[in-house]
């Protein structure tokens, strides 16, 4: 496997992605999550790139993307979802399957929305799109979007902490079995300029995914997009039930659950390709 790295201009955004697989080959979009970057699929894509062309963008405000700062930027999920698309058409991508996981599934279910001729199949790997899928640690958050006040957008600040961000990676994970090296970079973008209050823009901006669960949801029932959901079911952040709900609008859908926490692909790359190449074997890409 050849792993490419490159950038694609979208208007005043340089969207920095990994690409392996052959050209011709069906294609994969990995949309990560918070607070991390395409750096978080670097086992998987080796697993599925004999078989599709795997690409794997940094949102802007993520990782190597290159976006402007925040006076001349709207840091938004509607904004995020605009970028992408526009690096998809910049692509030249017809046709994909998405892989959504946190912040990718709110990001890649508005291309699915818009573009749901392109979409061929949904992996979503502890992506929400329910709200039983929220566990109580949401109130912080919750309270900052019922209420947007200078003192509640502090006291989501707690959530960006270094040893917030271990706590990501470690709680529910089988013990040993979590690499450092994912972590120390997401804590080290973190500590960018202006990275703390884009995310907190971001954080305020999450409002907005819930408001389009509902339309989320009508598009499944519309498509009925072949959809493989495979969670981490120690997640602190998104609960079983928010994998289990999507069988509620597409009943073909399948959901698998592994003894992982939020970020399953630390631990459990090789089983979750695993799910994928069969999922995605029985469909038409």
């Amino acid at each position: 496997m050849n792993m490419t790295y490159a950038t694609q201009t979208v208007g005043e955004v340089e969207v920095f992605y990994r690409e392996a697989g052959p050209a011709d080959a069906p294609v994969i979009l990995l949309l990560h999550g918070f607070p991390t970057s395409g750096h978080m699929f670097r086992d998987l894509i080796p697993l599925l790139a004999d078989r599709y062309r795997v690409i794997a963008p940094d949102l802007p405000g993520f990782g190597n993307t290159k976006a402007p700062e925040r006076e001349n930027f709207e840091y938004s999920f509607d904004r995020l979802a605009d970028v992408i698309g526009g690096f998809v058409d910049a692509l030249g991508l017809k046709r994909y399957a998405i892989y959504i996981f946190d912040y990718g599934a709110p990001t890649g279910l508005r291309l699915a929305m818009k573009h749901p001729e392109r979409v061929t199949a949904i992996v979503s790997q502890n992506g929400n799109a329910y709200v039983e899928g929220f566990s109580k640690g949401w109130e912080p958050w919750q309270a900052y979007w019922r209420e947007p006040t200078p003192e509640r957008r502090e006291a989501c600040r707690a959530s960006l902490s270094d040893d917030a961000i271990r706590f990501q990676y470690h709680h529910g994970a089988p013990e040993h079995r979590v690499s450092p090296d994912g972590y120390t970079l997401d804590i080290g973008y973190m500590h960018r300029p202006e990275a703390e209050e884009i995310q907190l823009d971001l954080v305020l901006s999450y409002r907005t995914n819930v408001a389009l669960y509902p339309a989320f949801q009508e598009y499944f029932r519309r498509s009925q997009v072949p959809l493989l959901a495979v969670w981490g079911r120690n997640d602190p952040f998104f609960l079983p039930p928010g994998a289990e709900a999507f069988k509620r609008d597409l009943p073909d859908a399948e959901v698998h659950f592994l003894d992982a926490g939020h970020f399953a692909l630390e631990t459990h790359a090789a089983e979750i390709a695993g799910y994928i190449g069969d999922f995605l074997g029985r469909q038409t890409l």
